[in-house]
């Protein structure tokens, strides 16, 4: 079974109804690497339903959680925040600067980056229900939790300690109030009444915190069990950092008790990492952001990048030839007929269990019509975006002139600014010369000057297609007694400027043949004057 059905299988053990859960900390830019999390909680509910659960699917914006220090893409004065929820602090403007006028407006930190994420999850095909963690303190959901907790507070103590392995401070208290100029760091718990925790600030100030008013916040070792518990979470996804021995689950799995639940079943997944740079951060500003991967490639490639790697496999990001392999993957993948593999006579175990889960891969990665997705792979439509400036030459070529979708429309769109880009590969790159290039002009040798006119003549006599194209390279490199290679290094010198490049036939049969012949005539000229 492929992944997703392994864990709707182990739910199902557990009963008919479940809340998949995931979130995230808005502390910085929101990346890819933060869509493995929230697609494989997608992909988890959507195997459930399809496996008759009642399922539903949250997803948790941690905006309680303080500002933990200056970040390199914020501005100095934000070090006044720190210690600060991101929900109660103004969002950065372009220039990094808290932006108060926008503050003043409703606009938190946590929004700032929370909203371009919302975004990208609309164009993903993901729809979770979201909750806000700040507005849950608030609103009084972590009331009992919280209180549950601080009237527990030496045998939770004793769990994170045991577990972890680390002796905590002996001021440890499950709760942080926020001091009276609104941080939740540097105070001091003086004592715990029902329900209210007393604390002294770092600067000798008294106060109380009431916990069933949300004037504060759990610690995250047990907010985190506390959500589990109020919010119903019977099954989680979360990062490697979070399953590691003595980490924050295995601590969670056993203060969830004193709330009276089980843990959820977890899955832990490895991270994303961007080629030659690591692991992203938001805090780094080592990111690639959902909207920015989703302005280079269809949604539909993002979500196979998650559903075709089991979770417990790294996954390496690359925004040049790795993404057009896995675009060739995709489009191979949805080309197949799993339903006629299946029927073939004598398959093993492990043969029957890849056809399921590449089924499975491409069923959670489509989101509009299979058909729609396959009508142009990902590597001709680049060809196509780089040869012709107008869109409707594009459709044209396609035989879509008469309807084209907003699928197809958008995935141009993309196409297009991916090609612009820094990420677009160099061995995809096309520049189509207009006039002879001198100094690819001093590289042609005698083979390449010799062939020239016969390849001439053969490409203005045959049809204008990518077979006939490639015969007349043959035929004139055959009639001069040469390899094929030095009339596409001829070819390539004086069409591209350079020694090699994408495959030359389906780049000629989309560009004029009379340009191209009159640039091959103006590079003979050029040539015998040089």
């Amino acid at each position: 079974m492929h992944w997703s059905d392994v864990v709707a299988q182990r739910l199902a053990e557990r009963g008919k109804k479940h809340i998949v859960s995931t979130g995230i900390t808005p502390s910085g830019e929101f990346h890819i690497g933060h869509l493995r999390e929230i697609l494989t909680g997608d992909m988890i509910s959507k195997a459930a339903k399809k496996a008759g659960l009642d399922v539903e699917f949250v997803f948790i914006v941690d905006s309680a959680d303080p500002l933990r220090k200056v970040y390199s893409f914020l501005d100095d004065s934000y070090s006044a925040y720190i210690g600060h929820q991101l929900k109660q602090i103004p969002p950065p403007n372009e220039f990094g600067m808290p932006d108060l006028e926008r503050f003043s407006n409703g606009v938190s930190y946590a929004d700032h980056f929370l909203e371009p994420f919302k975004e990208a999850l609309t164009q993903i095909d993901v729809h979770p229900r979201f909750i806000d963690n700040f507005d849950s303190y608030a609103n009084g959901k972590f009331a009992e939790t919280a209180r549950q907790a601080c009237n527990n507070a030496d045998r939770i103590r004793e769990i994170i300690e045991r577990v972890s392995g680390r002796q905590l401070a002996d001021d440890w208290f499950p709760w942080n109030p926020i001091d009276s100029n609104g941080s939740i760091d540097g105070i001091r718990v003086n004592g715990w009444e029902d329900p209210l925790v007393h604390w002294t600030d770092s600067e000798g100030r008294q106060g109380t915190s009431d916990v069933t008013k949300g004037e504060g916040k759990l610690p995250w070792r047990v907010d985190w069990p506390a959500k589990w518990a109020w919010i119903g979470v019977t099954m989680e996804p979360f990062g490697k950092d979070h399953g590691a021995a003595g980490g924050s689950f295995d601590t969670g799995k056993e203060i969830v008790e004193l709330f009276g639940v089980k843990a959820p079943l977890d899955l832990t997944y490895e991270w994303i990492s961007l080629r030659g740079k690591g692991a992203m951060s938001s805090s780094s500003g080592n990111t690639i952001g959902p909207l920015e991967a989703l302005s280079l490639v269809p949604p539909e490639i993002l979500r196979y990048l998650v559903a075709s790697t089991k979770p417990n496999k790294a996954i390496e990001f690359d925004t040049g030839m790795g993404l057009v392999n896995l675009a060739d993957e995709f489009e191979r993948a949805t080309a197949r007929d799993f339903s006629l593999e299946m029927e073939k006579e004598g398959l093993s175990r492990r043969q029957i269990v890849a056809i399921e889960d590449a089924k499975t891969a491409v069923e959670l990665s489509c989101i509009s019509e299979k058909e729609e997705a396959s009508l142009v792979t990902f590597r001709h439509l680049a060809l196509l975006a780089q040869t012709k400036s107008k869109d409707e030459d594009v459709w044209e070529s396609l035989g879509l002139s008469k309807s084209v979708s907003q699928v197809m429309t958008d995935r141009l769109q993309r196409m297009r600014t991916w090609i612009q880009s820094k990420h677009f590969p160099d061995e995809l790159r096309i520049t189509i010369l207009e006039h002879p290039d001198s100094d690819a002009i001093g590289l042609l040798d005698d083979q390449n000057m010799k062939v020239l006119p016969d390849l001439i003549a053969s490409l203005r006599a045959c049809e204008w297609t990518v077979k006939e194209i490639q015969s007349a390279i043959s035929s004139a490199a055959s009639k001069n007694e040469i390899a094929p290679r030095s009339v596409y290094r001829a070819l390539y010198l004086c069409i591209m400027g350079r020694e090699r490049g994408p495959r030359l036939p389906t780049i000629l049969v989309e560009l004029d043949r009379d340009s191209i012949l009159s640039l091959l005539d103006a590079c003979i000229q050029a040539k015998k004057e040089s």
